[in-house]
Protein backbone atom coordinates (compact mmCIF):
# COMPACT_ATOMS: atom_id res chain seq x y z
CA UNK A 1 0.00 0.00 0.00
CA UNK A 2 1.21 3.43 -0.64
CA UNK A 3 -0.16 7.01 0.68
CA UNK A 4 0.36 10.36 -1.02
CA UNK A 5 -0.46 13.85 0.30
CA UNK A 6 -1.89 16.61 -1.52
CA UNK A 7 -3.34 19.83 -0.48
CA UNK A 8 -6.74 21.27 -2.47
CA UNK A 9 -9.02 19.72 -4.41
CA UNK A 10 -8.14 16.10 -5.57
CA UNK A 11 -10.33 14.11 -6.20
CA UNK A 12 -11.18 12.29 -9.15
CA UNK A 13 -14.49 12.11 -11.62
CA UNK A 14 -15.70 8.96 -13.36
CA UNK A 15 -19.09 8.45 -15.42
CA UNK A 16 -21.57 6.51 -12.69
CA UNK A 17 -22.45 3.40 -14.98
CA UNK A 18 -22.66 3.73 -18.58
CA UNK A 19 -25.98 6.10 -18.84
CA UNK A 20 -25.19 8.21 -15.59
CA UNK A 21 -23.76 11.62 -14.80
CA UNK A 22 -20.39 11.99 -14.06
CA UNK A 23 -19.43 12.14 -10.28
CA UNK A 24 -16.80 12.44 -8.06
CA UNK A 25 -15.10 9.18 -7.10
CA UNK A 26 -16.58 9.35 -3.43
CA UNK A 27 -19.88 10.93 -2.69
CA UNK A 28 -21.45 12.42 0.61
CA UNK A 29 -23.87 10.56 2.16
CA UNK A 30 -26.10 13.19 4.13
CA UNK A 31 -28.67 11.07 6.47
CA UNK A 32 -26.85 10.87 9.69
CA UNK A 33 -27.17 14.84 9.82
CA UNK A 34 -31.02 14.81 10.24
CA UNK A 35 -31.78 11.12 11.56
CA UNK A 36 -30.97 7.88 12.20
CA UNK A 37 -27.45 8.23 14.07
CA UNK A 38 -28.77 10.18 16.94
CA UNK A 39 -28.23 14.27 17.55
CA UNK A 40 -26.14 16.04 14.98
CA UNK A 41 -25.08 20.13 14.70
CA UNK A 42 -26.85 21.32 12.00
CA UNK A 43 -24.24 24.07 11.37
CA UNK A 44 -21.33 21.42 11.70
CA UNK A 45 -23.46 19.08 9.05
CA UNK A 46 -23.82 22.64 7.11
CA UNK A 47 -19.86 22.89 7.52
CA UNK A 48 -19.31 19.20 6.59
CA UNK A 49 -21.31 19.78 3.60
CA UNK A 50 -18.93 22.75 2.31
CA UNK A 51 -15.49 21.26 3.05
CA UNK A 52 -16.62 18.24 1.06
CA UNK A 53 -17.56 20.12 -1.73
CA UNK A 54 -14.74 22.57 -1.71
CA UNK A 55 -12.28 19.15 -1.58
CA UNK A 56 -14.13 18.00 -4.85
CA UNK A 57 -16.81 15.97 -3.87
CA UNK A 58 -19.71 16.09 -6.40
CA UNK A 59 -21.98 13.65 -5.38
CA UNK A 60 -24.44 14.47 -2.75
CA UNK A 61 -26.83 11.76 -1.47
CA UNK A 62 -30.26 12.14 0.51
CA UNK A 63 -33.62 11.04 1.14
CA UNK A 64 -37.05 12.68 1.51
CA UNK A 65 -37.90 10.89 4.86
CA UNK A 66 -34.54 11.38 6.47
CA UNK A 67 -35.18 13.60 9.16
CA UNK A 68 -38.85 14.16 7.65
CA UNK A 69 -37.55 16.40 4.69
CA UNK A 70 -34.80 18.06 7.25
CA UNK A 71 -32.10 16.50 4.82
CA UNK A 72 -33.73 18.22 1.82
CA UNK A 73 -33.88 21.83 3.12
CA UNK A 74 -30.37 21.01 5.02
CA UNK A 75 -29.04 20.09 1.89
CA UNK A 76 -30.58 23.42 0.28
CA UNK A 77 -29.38 25.81 3.01
CA UNK A 78 -25.83 24.43 2.55
CA UNK A 79 -26.11 24.66 -1.43
CA UNK A 80 -27.00 28.35 -1.06
CA UNK A 81 -24.59 30.62 -3.59
CA UNK A 82 -23.34 27.30 -4.87
CA UNK A 83 -22.89 26.55 -8.53
CA UNK A 84 -26.12 23.91 -8.86
CA UNK A 85 -24.74 22.13 -12.41
CA UNK A 86 -21.42 21.28 -10.41
CA UNK A 87 -23.21 19.14 -7.83
CA UNK A 88 -25.29 15.86 -8.00
CA UNK A 89 -27.99 15.32 -5.89
CA UNK A 90 -29.48 11.98 -5.29
CA UNK A 91 -32.45 11.50 -3.62
CA UNK A 92 -34.50 8.37 -2.51
CA UNK A 93 -38.44 8.32 -2.04
CA UNK A 94 -40.93 5.95 -0.93
CA UNK A 95 -40.48 5.31 2.76
CA UNK A 96 -43.55 5.71 4.93
CA UNK A 97 -43.04 7.09 8.42
CA UNK A 98 -45.01 8.82 11.19
CA UNK A 99 -44.95 11.47 13.01
CA UNK A 100 -42.87 9.90 15.18
CA UNK A 101 -40.54 8.12 13.10
CA UNK A 102 -41.63 4.23 13.23
CA UNK A 103 -41.76 2.56 9.76
CA UNK A 104 -44.75 2.15 7.84
CA UNK A 105 -43.45 0.42 5.12
CA UNK A 106 -43.22 1.67 1.61
CA UNK A 107 -45.31 3.19 -0.95
CA UNK A 108 -43.48 3.53 -4.46
CA UNK A 109 -46.62 4.07 -6.77
CA UNK A 110 -46.54 6.54 -9.74
CA UNK A 111 -48.84 8.60 -8.10
CA UNK A 112 -46.56 8.78 -4.36
CA UNK A 113 -43.50 9.00 -6.76
CA UNK A 114 -44.83 11.88 -8.45
CA UNK A 115 -46.22 13.46 -5.12
CA UNK A 116 -42.86 12.91 -3.83
CA UNK A 117 -40.62 14.51 -6.02
CA UNK A 118 -43.14 17.40 -6.09
CA UNK A 119 -42.48 18.04 -2.26
CA UNK A 120 -38.64 17.32 -2.57
CA UNK A 121 -38.05 19.59 -5.34
CA UNK A 122 -39.77 22.52 -3.26
CA UNK A 123 -37.82 21.79 -0.44
CA UNK A 124 -34.28 21.76 -2.18
CA UNK A 125 -35.45 24.65 -4.51
CA UNK A 126 -34.42 22.71 -7.11
CA UNK A 127 -35.61 22.41 -10.85
CA UNK A 128 -34.54 18.97 -11.37
CA UNK A 129 -32.94 15.97 -8.98
CA UNK A 130 -29.91 14.36 -10.85
CA UNK A 131 -30.35 10.88 -9.48
CA UNK A 132 -34.19 9.35 -8.52
CA UNK A 133 -34.52 6.04 -6.69
CA UNK A 134 -37.02 4.43 -4.76
CA UNK A 135 -35.66 3.64 -1.30
CA UNK A 136 -36.97 0.25 -1.81
CA UNK A 137 -38.77 -2.50 -3.72
CA UNK A 138 -42.28 -1.73 -3.29
CA UNK A 139 -43.78 -5.29 -2.76
CA UNK A 140 -47.53 -4.23 -4.13
CA UNK A 141 -45.93 -2.31 -7.32
CA UNK A 142 -44.09 -3.76 -9.94
CA UNK A 143 -40.64 -1.79 -10.80
CA UNK A 144 -41.43 -1.24 -14.54
CA UNK A 145 -44.42 0.51 -12.70
CA UNK A 146 -42.28 2.50 -10.50
CA UNK A 147 -39.64 3.37 -13.33
CA UNK A 148 -42.04 3.90 -15.69
CA UNK A 149 -43.39 6.80 -13.48
CA UNK A 150 -39.85 8.05 -13.20
CA UNK A 151 -39.12 8.41 -16.85
CA UNK A 152 -42.02 10.52 -17.29
CA UNK A 153 -40.19 12.33 -14.64
CA UNK A 154 -37.22 12.62 -17.09
CA UNK A 155 -39.32 12.98 -19.79
CA UNK A 156 -40.75 15.99 -18.37
CA UNK A 157 -37.07 17.66 -17.18
CA UNK A 158 -37.84 16.97 -13.51
CA UNK A 159 -35.41 13.92 -13.15
CA UNK A 160 -31.93 13.41 -15.18
CA UNK A 161 -31.52 9.91 -14.39
CA UNK A 162 -32.88 6.81 -12.72
CA UNK A 163 -31.78 4.66 -10.08
CA UNK A 164 -32.37 2.01 -8.02
CA UNK A 165 -31.48 0.90 -4.29
CA UNK A 166 -31.25 -2.43 -2.40
CA UNK A 167 -32.48 -4.44 -5.26
CA UNK A 168 -31.15 -8.06 -6.58
CA UNK A 169 -30.09 -9.03 -10.00
CA UNK A 170 -33.63 -9.95 -11.71
CA UNK A 171 -35.29 -6.93 -10.29
CA UNK A 172 -32.14 -4.79 -11.94
CA UNK A 173 -32.90 -6.61 -15.16
CA UNK A 174 -36.50 -5.69 -14.85
CA UNK A 175 -36.38 -2.49 -14.43
CA UNK A 176 -33.28 -1.86 -16.80
CA UNK A 177 -35.77 -2.70 -19.67
CA UNK A 178 -38.07 -0.09 -18.89
CA UNK A 179 -34.99 2.70 -18.83
CA UNK A 180 -31.83 3.13 -18.18
CA UNK A 181 -30.77 2.67 -15.26
CA UNK A 182 -27.59 5.20 -13.59
CA UNK A 183 -26.73 3.04 -10.32
CA UNK A 184 -27.84 0.95 -8.02
CA UNK A 185 -27.30 2.17 -4.29
CA UNK A 186 -26.33 -0.87 -2.07
CA UNK A 187 -24.91 -2.09 1.01
CA UNK A 188 -20.86 -2.77 0.71
CA UNK A 189 -18.32 -3.28 2.47
CA UNK A 190 -15.94 -5.17 3.58
CA UNK A 191 -18.41 -7.22 6.27
CA UNK A 192 -21.40 -6.70 3.77
CA UNK A 193 -20.57 -8.42 0.86
CA UNK A 194 -23.04 -10.25 -0.48
CA UNK A 195 -23.28 -8.60 -3.44
CA UNK A 196 -20.57 -9.94 -4.99
CA UNK A 197 -22.42 -13.48 -6.00
CA UNK A 198 -25.12 -11.79 -8.11
CA UNK A 199 -26.00 -8.46 -7.88
CA UNK A 200 -22.87 -6.79 -8.91
CA UNK A 201 -21.91 -9.12 -11.66
CA UNK A 202 -25.98 -8.39 -12.95
CA UNK A 203 -25.23 -4.42 -12.10
CA UNK A 204 -21.96 -4.93 -14.50
CA UNK A 205 -23.57 -6.63 -17.79
CA UNK A 206 -26.25 -4.15 -17.76
CA UNK A 207 -23.83 -1.41 -17.23
CA UNK A 208 -25.32 0.03 -14.42
CA UNK A 209 -22.96 1.93 -11.59
CA UNK A 210 -22.86 1.13 -7.85
CA UNK A 211 -22.91 3.65 -5.25
CA UNK A 212 -21.96 1.94 -2.46
CA UNK A 213 -23.03 2.75 1.49
CA UNK A 214 -22.20 1.32 4.49
CA UNK A 215 -18.82 1.04 3.48
CA UNK A 216 -17.66 1.69 6.95
CA UNK A 217 -21.08 -0.50 8.48
CA UNK A 218 -22.87 2.42 9.86
CA UNK A 219 -19.41 3.60 11.82
CA UNK A 220 -18.60 -0.45 13.06
CA UNK A 221 -15.18 -0.07 10.65
CA UNK A 222 -14.26 3.56 11.45
CA UNK A 223 -11.71 2.33 14.18
CA UNK A 224 -14.03 4.70 16.16
CA UNK A 225 -16.34 2.02 18.01
CA UNK A 226 -15.91 0.51 21.58
CA UNK A 227 -17.84 -1.51 23.33
CA UNK A 228 -18.94 1.37 25.85
CA UNK A 229 -20.23 3.81 23.46
CA UNK A 230 -23.04 4.47 24.41
CA UNK A 231 -25.98 5.47 21.79
CA UNK A 232 -29.21 8.22 21.52
CA UNK A 233 -32.42 6.27 22.04
CA UNK A 234 -33.11 7.90 17.94
CA UNK A 235 -30.07 6.01 17.18
CA UNK A 236 -30.68 2.67 15.01
CA UNK A 237 -27.71 1.22 16.01
CA UNK A 238 -28.95 0.30 19.35
CA UNK A 239 -30.95 -2.54 17.62
CA UNK A 240 -28.43 -3.38 14.57
CA UNK A 241 -27.68 -6.78 15.11
CA UNK A 242 -23.97 -6.15 14.17
CA UNK A 243 -24.07 -3.89 17.18
CA UNK A 244 -25.32 -6.19 19.79
CA UNK A 245 -23.30 -7.61 22.71
CA UNK A 246 -21.33 -10.91 21.63
CA UNK A 247 -21.62 -10.00 17.86
CA UNK A 248 -20.24 -6.47 18.54
CA UNK A 249 -17.23 -7.75 20.44
CA UNK A 250 -16.15 -10.43 17.66
CA UNK A 251 -16.64 -7.75 14.83
CA UNK A 252 -14.77 -5.55 17.04
CA UNK A 253 -11.80 -8.15 16.87
CA UNK A 254 -11.83 -7.57 13.23
CA UNK A 255 -11.23 -4.20 13.44
CA UNK A 256 -8.30 -4.94 15.61
CA UNK A 257 -7.27 -7.41 12.96
CA UNK A 258 -7.79 -4.55 10.51
CA UNK A 259 -5.97 -1.95 12.64
CA UNK A 260 -3.04 -3.77 12.70
CA UNK A 261 -2.75 -4.15 8.25
CA UNK A 262 -3.80 0.03 8.44
CA UNK A 263 -1.53 1.07 11.20
CA UNK A 264 1.70 -1.41 9.21
CA UNK A 265 0.80 0.56 6.03
CA UNK A 266 0.52 4.37 7.74
CA UNK A 267 -3.38 4.89 6.51
CA UNK A 268 -6.17 4.75 9.76
CA UNK A 269 -9.01 1.67 9.56
CA UNK A 270 -11.65 3.73 7.78
CA UNK A 271 -8.99 4.85 4.74
CA UNK A 272 -8.36 1.38 4.38
CA UNK A 273 -11.61 -0.03 4.58
CA UNK A 274 -13.05 2.66 1.89
CA UNK A 275 -9.91 2.03 0.20
CA UNK A 276 -11.02 -1.44 0.15
CA UNK A 277 -14.92 -0.58 -1.38
CA UNK A 278 -13.22 1.91 -4.01
CA UNK A 279 -10.70 -0.81 -4.89
CA UNK A 280 -13.73 -2.76 -5.90
CA UNK A 281 -14.15 -1.27 -9.30
CA UNK A 282 -14.15 1.64 -11.38
CA UNK A 283 -17.85 1.15 -11.28
CA UNK A 284 -17.87 1.08 -7.60
CA UNK A 285 -18.84 4.87 -5.96
CA UNK A 286 -18.21 4.59 -1.88
CA UNK A 287 -20.59 6.76 0.22
CA UNK A 288 -19.41 8.19 3.33
CA UNK A 289 -21.40 9.08 6.02
CA UNK A 290 -19.18 11.72 7.64
CA UNK A 291 -21.15 14.45 9.87
CA UNK A 292 -18.04 16.27 11.07
CA UNK A 293 -15.32 17.92 8.95
CA UNK A 294 -12.85 15.84 10.76
CA UNK A 295 -14.26 12.34 9.88
CA UNK A 296 -14.51 13.97 6.36
CA UNK A 297 -11.30 14.89 5.85
CA UNK A 298 -10.50 11.06 7.14
CA UNK A 299 -12.32 9.76 4.89
CA UNK A 300 -10.75 12.03 2.46
CA UNK A 301 -7.37 10.60 2.86
CA UNK A 302 -8.89 7.10 1.97
CA UNK A 303 -8.26 8.43 -2.02
CA UNK A 304 -4.51 8.81 -1.35
CA UNK A 305 -4.30 5.20 -0.21
CA UNK A 306 -3.33 2.89 -3.21
CA UNK A 307 -4.16 -1.04 -2.41
CA UNK A 308 -1.66 -3.45 -4.46
CA UNK A 309 -1.85 -7.32 -4.32
CA UNK A 310 -0.12 -8.19 -0.64
CA UNK A 311 -2.09 -5.14 0.46
CA UNK A 312 -5.51 -7.11 -0.79
CA UNK A 313 -4.47 -10.26 0.47
CA UNK A 314 -3.13 -8.90 3.86
CA UNK A 315 -6.63 -6.75 4.00
CA UNK A 316 -8.98 -10.45 2.55
CA UNK A 317 -7.37 -12.46 5.37
CA UNK A 318 -7.34 -9.82 8.47
CA UNK A 319 -11.72 -9.63 6.98
CA UNK A 320 -12.37 -12.56 5.43
CA UNK A 321 -15.52 -12.79 3.67
CA UNK A 322 -18.75 -13.90 5.74
CA UNK A 323 -16.80 -13.43 8.88
CA UNK A 324 -19.08 -10.43 10.62
CA UNK A 325 -21.33 -12.02 13.60
CA UNK A 326 -24.81 -10.52 13.36
CA UNK A 327 -27.33 -9.21 10.19
CA UNK A 328 -26.94 -6.02 9.08
CA UNK A 329 -30.56 -5.01 9.71
CA UNK A 330 -32.58 -6.52 12.38
CA UNK A 331 -35.59 -8.52 11.22
CA UNK A 332 -38.08 -6.73 10.86
CA UNK A 333 -36.51 -4.25 8.67
CA UNK A 334 -34.55 -7.46 6.54
CA UNK A 335 -38.67 -8.01 5.67
CA UNK A 336 -38.41 -5.15 3.40
CA UNK A 337 -35.39 -5.91 0.56
CA UNK A 338 -35.72 -7.18 -2.48
CA UNK A 339 -36.30 -11.34 -1.67
CA UNK A 340 -33.61 -11.49 -4.17
CA UNK A 341 -31.10 -9.80 -1.61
Amino acid sequence: MSTTHSAGPRIQQRPLGATGPTTSVLGLGCMGMSDLYGPADEAESIATIHAALDAGVTLLDTGDFYGMGHNELLIHDALRGRDRESVRISVKFGAQRSPDGQWLGYDASPAATKTALAYTLRRLRTDYIDIYRPARLDPNVPVEETVGAIAELVEAGYVRHIGLSEVGAETLRRAAAVHPISDLQIEYSLISRSVEEKILPAARELGIGVTAYGVLSRGLLSGHWNNDRALAGTDFRGHSPRFQGDNLAHNLLLVEALRTVAAERGATVAQVAIAWVASRGEDVVPLVGARRRNRLAEALGALDVTLGAADLAAIEAAVPAGSAAGERYAAAQMAHLDSEH
